[in-house]
């Protein structure tokens, strides 16, 4: 419709026609895209496989990695923060009597969200039993999460991680970083959380932006509904 509107106002501007017929006409909203996301039996997959990597069956001791790894994944699930506010936390963010980690966003914004029991327990365990293998030498960082060699860990090393956990999956074609962010938002609001809520939690400006998970849980009770009543 877009060509057609330009194309008759040319028209109109020649002198060819003395009206525009196509000024009537109204453009067509672009479809908003759906973000990826994982289910609740798809994401605890993903987090019993990584488990698997840190509790070993032959008893031997968890890798560093594999200790990273799982906390990385359930502080991104537990709380929807984004790749660069992970890969920006520093140890004196995380406040372990209160379960809580303190965000630094955009705009250098901070906000203080809550953390899970697993995640709790996945990142004392990096904490305590990874982290200090990993840093090299007598190199000190602030950072909580680290690289292979020792220093802050970066987005695409994050990337390699997550994209890893979704290809293991075998059952998704959900891709990118973000799909956690996604589905974090979306579980929550299928659980009941407010909007209001969870917007502050994902650091979002606008209500709107929010907004956009609560189509992916109504469509995703209405797959169910479809699923389950015998009439639908």
């Amino acid at each position: 419709s877009t060509s057609v509107r330009q194309f008759m106002a040319w028209l109109v501007r020649q002198g060819v026609r003395e009206d525009d017929p196509a000024a009537r006409l109204v453009a067509s909203k672009k479809a908003s895209h759906l973000p990826d996301t994982l289910s609740q039996g798809q994401m605890r997959q993903a987090l019993e496989g990584l488990q698997a990597k840190v509790s070993p069956e032959d008893g031997a001791s968890a890798e560093p990695m594999a200790l990273r790894n799982l906390a990385m994944v359930e502080i991104l699930y537990s709380t929807g923060i984004r790749v660069a506010e992970l890969e920006g936390l520093d140890i004196d963010d995380v406040d372990f009597s209160r379960s809580m980690i303190k965000v630094t966003g955009k705009g250098n914004k901070q906000r203080v969200v809550p953390l899970t029991k697993p995640a709790v327990k996945a990142l004392e365990a990096w904490l305590q039993r990874g982290r200090a293998q990993v840093l090299s030498g007598n190199q000190h960082t602030p950072a909580v999460f680290l690289g292979v060699r020792g220093k802050r860990i970066g987005a695409r090393q994050v990337r390699e991680v997550v994209n890893k956990v979704l290809r293991d999956l075998g059952s998704t074609s959900a891709s990118g970083v973000h799909v956690l962010r996604h589905t974090a938002a979306t579980h929550l609001l299928d659980g009941g959380a407010d909007l209001r809520s969870v917007q502050e939690l994902l650091g979002h400006e606008s209500l709107q932006t929010t907004q956009l998970y609560t189509h992916v849980s109504i469509d995703r009770l209405r797959q169910g509904y479809n699923q389950a009543h015998p009439r639908a």
